[in-house]
């Protein structure tokens, strides 16, 4: 089974339901979806915020783990 990339980014843009636009420092751009802990404790991602994500091995979508 392939691990999981973990990478630092930044939000550009909030879309609908909770996924977000994030420029990895490779310069391409993901969407990406909060967490269930995020989520359970009501975080917020704003744009410009810096967060951890989890890519998808398989190239779906990412997931946020953590805001800095």
């Amino acid at each position: 089974m392939a691990e999981p990339e973990v990478v630092d980014g930044v939000v550009e843009e909030a879309l609908p339901n909770t996924l977000f636009r994030v420029k990895l420092p490779s310069g391409e751009l993901t969407i990406a979806y909060l967490a269930g802990k995020m989520r359970l404790h009501r975080i917020r991602v704003l744009v410009g915020d810096k967060v951890s994500v989890l890519l998808d091995p398989y190239g779906g979508r990412a997931r946020i783990t953590r805001r800095f």
